[in-house]
């Protein structure tokens, strides 16, 4: 589609998408314009903003699905070609997504709530169906270089709330904060939920579930709950023997 674009990134978003977790040389050398139209009038009047790199396309059908619903002071980048997305959706104000250059997101999905933020700093490979899900004030931050094959699940909360009967104090994750480093490699329809941190070099195995867990640079871990099965390791893409 041809879309209208107005100015560059401002350095007040360049900013906000920092305090998100990006880290700012990741937008050196990218040139990124605001799309100003088609886009409905409420879209403007909210304060929302949304830029394209510039050489890339971004489906009409991924724009009529994310305006949708009316939300305000959204800030949506995109630098790489998202035609095999199936949805981005902003469930609140003030929500923060960026997807980086060299990304391919096959049949994923992408929603960002209220406050929230999903950061794809680029490189970031998911075979099929990756599912993405940040809310109440929560975060999914990804850096460079990520592999994830099919059926991939990162999600800061379970939805819903889970309390304990006597004190009413809630027991499940809310908010909660999702940090991959670079060069990590996610086994097919692996769980990441809650707070969690995942070293530069790591591997998660096969339907393993990384709940509220850290895991070291450099460790496979495998399992429900993941447990490390293996230290000291490197993966390539190439399937070698």
């Amino acid at each position: 589609m041809a879309w209208s674009t107005g100015e560059p990134l401002t350095e007040q978003h360049r900013a906000r998408l920092v305090e998100a977790g990006l880290d700012a040389a990741e937008l050196a050398g990218l040139e990124y314009r605001r799309i100003t139209a088609p886009l409905p009038d409420w879209w403007h009047r909210g304060g929302n903003a949304l830029y394209l790199r510039a050489g890339f396309d971004l489906p009409e059908r991924l724009v009529e699905l994310l305006t949708t619903y009316p939300f305000a002071q959204a800030l949506i980048v995109v630098g790489t070609g998202l035609e095999a997305l199936q949805c981005l959706l902003v469930g609140g104000d003030r929500a923060t997504v960026y997807v980086g250059p060299d990304s391919v997101l096959a049949a994923g999905e992408i929603y960002c709530g209220a406050d929230s933020a999903v950061v794809l700093a680029g490189g970031v490979v998911a075979t099929a169906r990756a599912q993405i899900d940040a809310r109440n004030g929560g975060s999914v931050v990804a850096q460079c270089d990520q592999l994830w094959a099919a059926g991939v699940y990162l999600a800061t909360d379970d939805m819903h709330r889970l309390e304990d009967v006597a004190t009413g104090a809630r027991l499940n994750p809310y908010g909660a904060h999702i940090r991959l480093g670079r060069h990590v490699w996610l086994g097919r329809e692996a769980v990441l939920t809650g707070d969690v941190e995942i070293g530069d070099g790591a591997v998660v195995g096969l339907r393993s579930l990384v709940r509220s867990q850290k895991v070291a640079s450099r460790t496979a871990v495998a399992g429900t709950p993941a447990r490390v099965i293996r230290e000291g390791v490197t993966w390539r893409g190439e399937d070698l023997p």
